[in-house]
């Protein structure tokens, strides 16, 4: 007999009729895990939840729910629109934020350093005696030159100290370039004979560069454009006879400004000189000429980070000359056994360093080279 429920024809093929306990359930073979649950995209409500008006029967649950209870979705196109527009207004905020502290509070802008051009004071030193000759190690063996040292080795550093506003490095920077222009615009054996400019032009400033073209190729007495107050140049009548050139003399520096660092360099050169025609050792006495540099270095931030200088004073003293002869070009030594050619004031001692110049006029006389002179420490 079929069951209430079942078709008119009686109940499908293996599914028996009768008795609900004799029907086998169409379900027993399905399986719904914890997983199949959780991931279940519907929920019924519970009883309480479903006792207000209009209420859903059904929510919807998130993949990301977990076991608990599920919570609305809030990924909706629309919220996230929204929030995209949220942050972008945040953004946008902050940005103008920025940009009115830097228009209300703008930094100080760096003051613009300007470059001085180089004023240069040249004074020839005429003997007081007949100038001395003999052979190079004779001549560097008596007077103050015999302590002094040989070549790039004259040129002392001092301590290295940071200051207010440069720091070790800078310092040792400004130092070393300083020392470096020394040594190519006095020691240097092209710039010496005037064959060459160019090791001491790349040392220095580009806003200087104009300058020191103009007094290479027309040198003048003017203070500004003398060729011998940015190098040591000789004549083309005179060469150099011994490359062992003796220097003694010191280096200093201080702070200037917040953004200036300077250094003074006081160093007297010794060089042995002969006439050129007498270039062989064995053809004519040599004779020692003698030049002081005085020099004024300036360094901004830029020149030490490019390694170059501002040479913003020179005071030269060189002799023995004529007071006749131009120095401005080239120093043109006075050859051995010349005796004094002028009178003039009291004489100058290239070698007394720290001792007050005593030259007012546009020449010197020279101080012969045994007179009294400040110790030196002998060279090791």
């Amino acid at each position: 007999m079929a069951a209430p429920a079942d078709p008119p024809d009686g109940p499908p093929d293996g599914i028996g009729g009768g008795d609900d306990e004799l029907r086998p359930d169409e379900y027993r073979s399905v399986v719904f895990d914890e997983d199949f649950v959780r991931a279940a995209r519907l929920q019924e409500f519970s009883a309480q939840e479903r006792m207000g008006e209009h209420a859903r029967a059904v929510r919807s649950r998130s993949i990301w729910s977990g076991s608990g209870p599920a919570k609305p979705r809030t990924g909706t196109p629309g919220r996230a629109a929204r929030q995209g527009m949220l942050l972008v207004l945040l953004i946008a905020a902050a940005f103008a934020a920025a940009v009115y502290m830097g228009l209300s509070n703008p930094a100080a802008p760096r003051a613009q350093i300007r470059t001085e051009p180089l004023t240069s004071t040249v004074v020839p030193l005429a003997p007081a005696v007949a100038v001395p000759g003999g052979q190079p190690a004779d001549l560097f063996g008596q007077g103050p030159a015999a302590a002094f040292r040989t070549g790039a080795a004259g040129i002392t550093m001092p301590a290295v100290r940071r200051t207010a506003h440069f720091t070790d490095g800078q310092v040792a920077t400004a130092l070393s370039t300083a020392k470096d222009y020394l040594v190519q615009s006095s020691l240097d054996p092209d710039v010496l004979a005037g064959a060459a400019t160019r090791p001491v032009r790349a040392l220095l400033d580009p806003d200087q560069l104009e300058q020191f073209d103009r007094s290479m190729a027309s040198p003048s007495g003017d203070g500004r454009h003398a060729a011998t107050g940015w190098l040591v140049r000789f004549d083309r009548g005179t060469a150099v006879a011994d490359p062992r050139v003796r220097v003694h003399g010191t280096l200093a520096y201080e702070e200037a400004s917040p953004e200036v660092l300077e250094v003074t360099a006081d160093h007297t050169f010794v060089y042995a000189v002969r006439p050129a025609a007498a270039a062989q050792p064995a053809s004519g006495e040599a004779s020692l000429f003698t030049v002081r540099r005085e020099l004024r270095f300036r360094f901004d931030l830029e020149d030490l980070a490019a390694r170059r200088t501002e040479l913003v004073s020179a005071y030269v003293l060189a002799g023995p000359q004529a007071c006749s002869a131009d120095p401005a070009g080239a120093f043109r030594p006075l050859p051995a056994g010349t005796g004094p050619t002028t009178v003039g004031p009291a004489a100058s001692d290239p070698y007394a360093a720290g001792r007050p110049r005593r030259t007012g006029g546009l020449c010197g006389v020279m101080a012969p080279a045994d007179s009294a002179a400040p110790p030196v420490s002998p060279a090791p």
